[in-house]
């Protein structure tokens, strides 16, 4: 027979002159039932294609190899004990059906403790305070333990494909005339990014851009006798990461892109403008600057000062 237990709770109610002691009778359970492991063969009863993808799944296989946890403890590993939720028969109003950590309702903070329970590796020591996690982003937006589509348990059938679902201003990029070959899948969103975060900006997977641009473009790396400034500030000045339709994704065409810098300076002393294009000036329908400055990025020639060899 269920016991109760009786507390009384004084609370102080302002009168209009005095300050009254109101007494309480609070009554608590004792002995409130604690939800028990039931098992994963218990889940599939109401669950079957859930647990039957598991099994298949990378994390239904890895979890026996990987954290010696059998397949009929793995349900709740991740989802907790559920016999509440198993005596609830499906009725959400019984207090017991939500006893389970439900991912789809819970929030992020919940949904990344849990993974990371697991997943401390050094790829994910800077997940704390990166944009995804500023953004809150939950590790469930990219991966599925059920309902994989791709490699690495992602929501989509690659890395790119799962980027877009939220950068989708990234993706039009992608279409344009001259893009980064994700296009043809030679790399992804993950050969420059780290989505799990780093320490550096825009979560890159190095220091700066220049130093990821120059893991594939190393003869763009130098030391040149003669730099180019901006070219060692930084390779976005002139480039845009994604995609342009401009050649080699400039920022914009020649000679409009050097002019940003070099306007009423040395030749030809005025800017191209429509006037130009009127007349058809060579400067405007050739190759512009780089027809003569060919070592744009630096030379070490010694006569490349104006990195024209």
């Amino acid at each position: 027979m269920r016991q109760n237990r009786i507390r009384i709770l004084q609370r102080f109610v302002w009168g209009p002159a005095v300050m009254w002691t109101v007494s309480v009778m609070a009554v608590k359970a004792e002995n409130t039932p604690v939800a028990e492991f039931i098992g994963a063969e218990a889940c599939a009863a109401c669950h079957s294609e859930v647990v039957e993808s598991f099994k298949g799944a990378r994390h239904g296989k890895m979890l026996p190899k990987q954290k010696g946890i059998e397949f009929e403890k793995a349900c709740e590993t991740c989802h907790g004990p559920g016999s509440l939720h198993a005596d609830a028969g499906g009725d959400k109003t019984v207090p017991g059906f939500n006893t389970i950590k439900m991912f789809k309702i819970l929030d992020t903070a919940a949904v990344t403790s849990a993974c990371l329970a697991c997943h401390k590796d050094a790829d994910r020591s800077h997940w704390s305070g990166s944009s995804h996690d500023r953004a809150k982003v939950s590790c469930t937006a990219c991966h599925s333990l059920h309902n994989a589509k791709g490699h690495g348990d992602l929501v989509a059938k690659n890395t790119s494909e799962t980027c877009y679902v939220c950068h989708k201003d990234v993706k039009a990029q992608m279409r344009r005339s001259a893009h980064m070959p994700v296009e043809e899948g030679k790399m992804d969103c993950n050969s420059c990014h780290n989505p799990h975060g780093t320490p550096t900006a825009k979560m890159l997977n190095a220091s700066t851009g220049n130093q990821l641009c120059y893991q594939c473009h190393q003869d763009k790396r130098g030391p040149f006798v003669w730099e180019h400034l901006p070219v060692r500030e930084n390779c976005m000045n002139c480039h845009h990461p994604h995609g342009s339709h401009h050649d080699k994704m400039l920022v914009t065409k020649q000679p409009f892109l050097c002019q940003r810098c070099h306007s009423y300076t040395r030749h030809p002393g005025t800017l191209y403008d429509a006037d130009n294009a009127a007349k058809q000036r060579s400067q405007i329908f050739g190759q512009s600057c780089y027809s003569c400055h060919s070592s744009i990025h630096g030379s070490n020639h010694p006569a490349g000062k104006a990195l024209t060899r």
